[in-house]
C-alpha cells in the first residue's frame, strides 16, 4: 500500500490543499504589491532626494551680483574686501557670489524684491543657516553639530557677520574676548581676578584654548591625546616627557590644581595653601606622607610657611628624583 504523501501534494480539490493554495496566493499578491509601492516612490538610481532637487536651479535663474547690487548697494559696497568674495575670483568670478548663499535671484528679482523668493538667514532657523554655511565649511568645522553652539541652536551667524565684521578674517561680530563675553557672563569676572591668563589684556584668546566649532573635549577644548596639551603649549616647561612622572598631572591634567580662567592665588592655584592641595591626595600619616616612617623625613605642617614645594620643587614632574627633589638628598 502507498503512503500519504505531504499536503502539498494532495489535489487542489481537497480542503488543506485549497487552503495552502490560497494563502499563498495572497502572499505572493501581497509581496508584489509592497515591492511595486517601493519602486515608485523610491528615486531611480543617480537621482537626487526631491528636497535637493528643489533648491537647485537652472543657471538663467542666476542674475548674477552686480543686479543684486542695484537694490543692496551697502552690502555691495564692502564686500569686495570680503573673504567670499575673494572666493568668487579665486573660481572665476563663478564661485561663491550673493546667489551662492542666498539661492537664484530671478524670482526675487521679478516679484519686485519679494523677500518669499531668496533665502535670507536672518529669518531662517539655526539648522537651515548651519547646513548652508557648513554646505562649504564642513570639513573645517565637521564637529560644529555636537558643539554646545550646535546643540544649544546657535547658528553660524550669532558669532559672524556674513557681509563685514570687526574681525575682517573671521567675520566674527565683535573681536574677542567682547563677543564670547555676551553669553559666558559667568567666566567674565575670573579675568578680572588678581591673578589671570591674560585675556582681556588681548595676549591670550579664548580661541587659543577652546574651538567654539566643536572637539571630541568638553568645554569645547581644543583635542589632544593628553589632557593638559593645551596648557603645555605655552608651560612648556611642565611638558616633559620625565624620567619621573607626577600621576595626577597625567591623569587629573593641569586643572587638577590649577584654576583655567583666574583666581585670587598665585600661579592661578585652587587653594590659597599649598599643603592643601597635595594632601587631598597624599592623605595625612604620621609622617605626612604615603610612604613608610623610614624612607623619609617627618613633615612637619605645622610650621609657619613650611610648604611641600619647598622641597619638591620639581612638582611636574623629575628627571632626577622620584619624589620630585630637585638634586637627590
Amino acid at each position: 500500500m502507498h503512503s500519504v504523501g505531504h499536503v502539498t501534494g494532495l489535489p487542489m480539490s481537497a480542503a488543506p490543499g485549497k487552503s495552502s493554495g490560497l494563502r499563498a496566493c495572497f502572499i505572493f499578491m501581497l509581496s508584489a504589491g509592497i515591492l511595486c509601492a517601493t519602486a515608485m516612490g523610491a528615486p531611480a538610481f543617480g537621482d537626487k532626494p526631491a528636497a535637493v532637487k528643489a533648491t537647485e536651479a537652472a543657471p538663467a535663474d542666476f542674475v548674477g551680483a552686480e543686479t543684486c547690487a542695484t537694490c543692496h548697494e551697502e552690502v555691495a559696497k564692502g564686500f569686495a574686501a570680503n573673504p567670499h568674495s575673494k572666493l568668487a575670483e579665486a573660481h572665476g568670478k563663478t564661485g561663491v557670489t550673493c546667489e551662492g548663499c542666498h539661492g537664484a535671484g530671478r524670482e526675487h528679482v521679478e516679484g519686485g524684491g519679494d523677500k518669499t523668493k531668496i533665502f535670507n538667514p536672518a529669518n531662517a532657523t539655526a539648522k537651515e543657516v548651519d547646513d548652508k554655511c557648513l554646505g562649504c565649511h564642513q570639513g573645517k568645522h565637521s564637529n560644529f553639530e555636537r558643539s554646545a553652539h550646535g546643540e544649544g541652536n546657535i547658528s553660524c551667524i550669532g558669532c559672524h557677520s556674513i557681509h563685514a565684521g570687526a574681525d575682517p578674517e573671521r567675520l566674527l561680530k565683535a573681536a574677542q574676548p567682547t563677543l564670547c563675553f555676551q553669553c559666558h557672563t559667568d567666566v567674565k569676572p575670573q579675568f578680572s581676578m588678581p591673578f589671570h591668563h591674560k585675556v582681556n589684556e588681548g595676549l591670550v584668546n579664548c580661541t587659543d584654548c577652546h574651538d567654539p566649532h566643536g572637539t571630541f573635549e568638553k568645554k569645547g577644548l581644543k583635542s589632544a591625546a593628553q589632557q593638559d596639551m593645551v596648557c603645555v603649549k605655552c608651560h612648556a616647561e611642565t611638558a616633559g616627557p620625565f624620567v619621573y612622572e607626577h600621576a595626577v598631572v597625567k591623569t587629573e591634567g593641569c586643572t587638577a590644581c590649577h584654576f583655567a580662567h583666574g583666581g585670587p592665588n598665585p600661579r592661578l592655584l585652587n587653594r590659597a595653601n599649598v599643603n592643601t592641595i597635595c594632601l587631598q591626595c597624599h592623605s595625612a600619616s604620621v609622617n605626612f606622607t604615603t610612604l613608610p616612617i623610614a624612607t623619609g623625613p617627618a613633615h612637619n605642617q605645622a610650621t609657619q610657611y613650611q610648604s611641600c614645594t619647598i622641597c619638591h620643587t620639581d612638582i611636574h614632574g623629575s628627571n632626577t628624583h622620584p619624589h620630585f627633589f630637585k638634586t637627590n638628598f
